[in-house]
């Protein structure tokens, strides 16, 4: 086979790296706008100006957000939301994901289409049945009510995650332990658990995500003002007459901020745990476990 010349090697790849460079300059204008409108004084809060820099630029706004506003109260909500729904989503699916990996009962198989299926309907569609069913069993108004709507929504995909993940882990390291005496639950919990740290930060991350960022469900669910999260707060700087535009944008920018933060930390989980997870029978990722390696897993992973 021939191979390009240098000169078409060259210009291949300058064409790539000029795609590259627009996508990204295309997809962080929007970002770096919204930080430039949060920096605006007073008298240009309605400006159209596109200058990422406005004049007389100040921090009035973050300010104004953080201790004018109920924002500690909206943190406070999302904060409590979120992180219930990652630890639901984690234990919830880890343990489904489990059964679906490793067990053989009546009903898998259409089990795990139904969990597929209902991750093809957007959730608006479930809006309306979903209100009637938290107005009947009084979780209306509450923070529980959205936690488990949104524990709800996010489990599909979770358990999907988890199942493919333990997938790709060889039974042979959880026989070896119920050898060295463990039960089938203490395998799980001390030897398949901890190889599939990747996968629980995705599922983690993800639950977190939704519960963090989440608007739609909260606006029908939640109509007290002490129980609003973070996007309702933010939109209750808006009204019919004015929107307080820089305050919206220094709000934007603050709730970013723990989802970059929790980006970077588990960069490195999320790297193997979105390459890995979908790929089965691959198990000389584990070549070099054996009896002796489980006895010495056991040991590091008390019960």
């Amino acid at each position: 086979m021939r191979k390009p010349s240098r000169a078409r090697r060259i210009a291949t790849r300058a064409l790539l790296y000029t795609v590259l460079v627009v996508v990204t300059i295309v997809t962080l204008y929007p970002i770096v706008q919204i930080f430039g409108i949060s920096l605006r004084p007073a008298d240009q809060l309605y400006s159209t100006s596109l200058r990422i820099v406005p004049e007389d630029a100040t921090l009035e706004a973050y300010r104004q957000v953080i201790f004018e506003k109920d924002f500690f109260t909206w943190l406070r909500n999302s904060a409590l939301v979120a992180i219930t729904t990652a630890i639901l989503g984690v234990t919830l699916a880890s343990t489904a994901g489990y059964a679906f990996s490793r067990f053989r009962f009546k009903g898998k198989k259409q089990g795990l289409v139904v969990i597929l299926l209902t991750q093809m309907f957007p959730a608006t569609m479930l809006l309306l049945p979903l209100y009637v069913l938290m107005n009947r069993i009084g979780l209306v108004d509450t923070l529980l009510g959205i936690i488990i709507a949104y524990t709800a929504t996010t489990l599909p995909f979770c358990i999907w995650t988890m199942k493919g993940y333990y997938d790709t882990i060889p039974r042979d390291l959880e026989e070896a332990a119920v050898i060295d005496g463990t039960t089938q639950l203490g395998a799980f919990l001390r030897v398949t658990l901890p190889l599939s740290a990747p996968a629980l930060v995705i599922t983690g991350l993800f639950s977190f995500m939704a519960g963090w960022s989440e608007f739609i469900v909260a606006r029908v669910i939640i109509n007290k003002q002490g129980l609003y999260t973070l996007p309702l707060g933010l939109e209750s700087l808006s009204s019919t007459f004015q929107t307080e535009w820089a305050n919206y944008a220094a709000g934007s920018v603050i709730v970013c901020i723990p989802v970059v933060v929790l980006f970077l930390l588990l960069s490195r989980f999320l790297i193997s745990g979105l390459t890995l997870g979908g790929v089965t029978g691959r198990r000389d990722r584990f070549p070099t476990y054996r009896r002796d390696d489980i006895s010495v897993r056991l040991q590091t992973f008390p019960a």
